[in-house]
């Protein structure tokens, strides 16, 4: 079983609006309404690909009970803490003229300290039946920002392998208590390491630098594809992964499916270059559909044959 963590879900509306423009009114010429946050769309892709997931979280007031009747009805297994407060709204916006996508999110709940503690036992008791969880995404007021941490060390404890995607100062707590494996995007990287990329040499330095501060494996995620530190036989190895672009329908949650597929390669017992290419696949085909975590499994098996796996060659400092 694998469990994902999705601590400030929300009603995720993607709405496509040619020639967007500030200030004016619009008509949308195609729209979807569902439930998110960066866990809630790994667990619908894995939902997708078939592979066996619960969804856990926090839901709040009549917008949380909107999360999980709908998840119901996407037939998404889940299990989250009620809580007195209202979850959010996120809104994303895109032009299909322009292929530009804005994004509007809210901040999102205020949880209690006593929430958080059920929430704690809730994921323990789940996670004994779970080879893998995935936390992911952004914390509701009110929540420590190391609680990801806090949550990966009890894991460990029972054996349960973890995987981070999130950002700030609880991605840089949660990397210092030694995930399995992390997978922040280019700007949650350049933030994590304290400088930005220009070629593949900073970015190798970087998915180094990551399992140093404590990831055992690091991937960093591009728009055509990743660049990773993993583990093979026990020893690093460096890989850039990538895929010809092509047009998008829409773009928002395409790092989501990503590592949906990663997981779900992973969790199928893969290997680490073959978790890699099906995660690039997930990702590319994902950006075909409005709506995050939405992808054809047809379609991704297609796509493998098109992804380049290139094995990099550091400094011995860079392994």
């Amino acid at each position: 079983m694998i469990i994902t963590v999705t601590l400030n879900a929300a009603i995720d509306k993607s709405l496509s609006v040619p020639n967007f423009r500030l200030g004016r009114r619009h008509r949308t010429v195609d729209q979807r309404t569902m439930p998110g946050g960066k866990g809630v769309n790994v667990a619908r892709t894995l939902k997708s690909l078939g592979q066996p997931v619960i969804a856990t979280g926090f839901a709040g007031g009549a917008t949380g009970t909107r999360i999980v009747e709908q998840l119901t009805q996407e037939s998404i297994l889940n299990d989250f803490v009620r809580i007195r407060d209202e979850s959010r709204t996120n809104t994303s916006v895109h032009d299909p003229t322009s292929g530009e996508q804005t994004e509007v999110n809210e901040r999102g709940p205020e949880v209690s300290p006593k929430e958080v503690e059920l929430f704690q036992d809730k994921l323990l008791y789940l996670a004994r039946g779970a080879a893998i969880v995935v936390i992911a995404g952004s914390l509701p007021r009110g929540v420590e920002p190391g609680i990801y941490a806090d949550l990966i060390r009890e894991l460990r404890h029972l054996g349960v392998t973890t995987v981070v995607d999130a950002e700030g100062e609880p991605m840089r707590l949660a990397v210092r208590a030694e995930p399995d494996a992390i997978s922040p995007n280019v700007v949650e990287a350049e933030e994590l390491v304290g400088q930005e990329f220009n070629d593949d040499g900073d970015r190798m330095a970087a998915v180094a630098a990551l399992c140093a501060l404590g990831a055992r494996e690091a991937i960093v995620t591009l728009p055509d594809g990743c660049t990773a530190r993993v583990l093979e036989d026990g020893a690093p190895v460096l890989r850039r992964m990538s895929i010809e672009q092509r047009e998008a329908v829409a773009s928002r949650g395409s790092g989501d499916a990503f590592l949906a597929g990663y997981v779900a390669a992973r969790y199928s017992g893969s290997s680490p270059t073959e978790c890699l290419r099906f995660a690039v696949a997930c990702g590319a085909e994902s950006t075909q559909h409005l709506g995050a975590g939405l992808l054809d499994p047809a379609a991704v098996e297609r796509l493998l044959g098109e992804v380049h796996a290139q094995t990099l060659e550091p400094s011995a400092s860079a392994l």
